[in-house]
């Protein structure tokens, strides 16, 4: 384990650099999330219908997945890592005495842990601040905020999961872009980060069901807002356990099968 620990704290540590980068996220996500904010609210002004979120589970929604972003976002990968693979540098790794699935994988929650601890606290400070139409609230419940908790790790453990794949594709194609833009797209859209899951149609919600994304990002904010909760959220976690468990090992077999065939690109 001391190998795997290891490298987790080396990629979070050297991601943990890169502070210019992350005011930028800063901003460029709280101007996103409060546009975003705008927009919800005039359809709420406009609309006689009565809305899939309350408001204030709405507003929390927005200001929680721009701030942890970085958890979820499937465009952005490990890019050091692809470049070995598609320059033949990955043989280095490949002679050393460890699993390389863990080891990768544990890097990939580095990156994102890193990521994440720059820039959700001061957004999330700056959103419970705001005006009461448009501030971040705290959780319904004590039990909401543990789900919440539980819920958020296990999506990051779910989402490096997927990323795997894309990795494993790399060694087959040479290139991680197509396997990029189709996983970031699906993850995107039926995660709900590009609108949240309650307001897609019934149709297209049934499909984000029996897809991974949205118990990586959709369930944990959705479970801080009470937007689900009771038997219904302990039914979801359930299904978020069974998605990692399955990816993992379905990943764990693709990627003996492609180490078995590998072809060492590169001088």
């Amino acid at each position: 384990m001391s190998a795997y620990i290891g490298m987790f704290r080396m990629k979070f540590i050297s991601g943990l650099q890169y502070r210019a980068a992350a005011w930028a996220g800063i901003a460029t996500q709280f101007a996103w999330g409060f546009m975003l904010i705008m927009i919800y609210r005039a359809f709420y002004r406009s609309s006689s219908a009565a809305p899939p979120m309350e408001w204030p589970q709405l507003v929390a929604y927005i200001w929680l997945q721009q701030s942890l972003l970085a958890f979820w976002m499937l465009w952005g990968q490990d890019e050091t890592l692809l470049s070995d693979i598609r320059d033949g540098q990955i043989a280095y790794e490949l002679c050393r005495p460890y699993d390389l699935y863990s080891y990768w994988y544990a890097r990939l929650i580095g990156m994102r842990l890193a990521n994440v601890s720059l820039r959700f606290a001061p957004l999330l400070i700056v959103a419970s601040l705001l005006p009461q139409a448009y501030r971040l609230t705290l959780p319904p419940s004590f039990g909401a905020s543990a789900m919440f908790i539980v819920t958020l790790a296990l999506g990051m453990l779910l989402i490096v999961a997927v990323s795997m794949f894309i990795y494993i594709l790399t060694f087959v194609t040479l290139t991680p872009t197509g396997a990029k833009i189709i996983v970031a797209v699906a993850s995107d859209f039926l995660g709900g980060h590009i609108i949240p899951i309650p307001f897609l149609p019934k149709w297209l919600q049934r499909v984000s069901d029996f897809l991974p994304f949205r118990y990586a990002s959709d369930l944990p904010l959705r479970l801080y807002s009470g937007n689900i909760s009771g038997a219904d959220a302990l039914t979801q976690i359930a299904i978020q356990l069974v998605w990692i468990v399955g990816l993992i090992l379905l990943g764990r077999l693709a990627f003996g099968r492609v180490m078995r065939n590998v072809t060492v690109q590169g001088g």
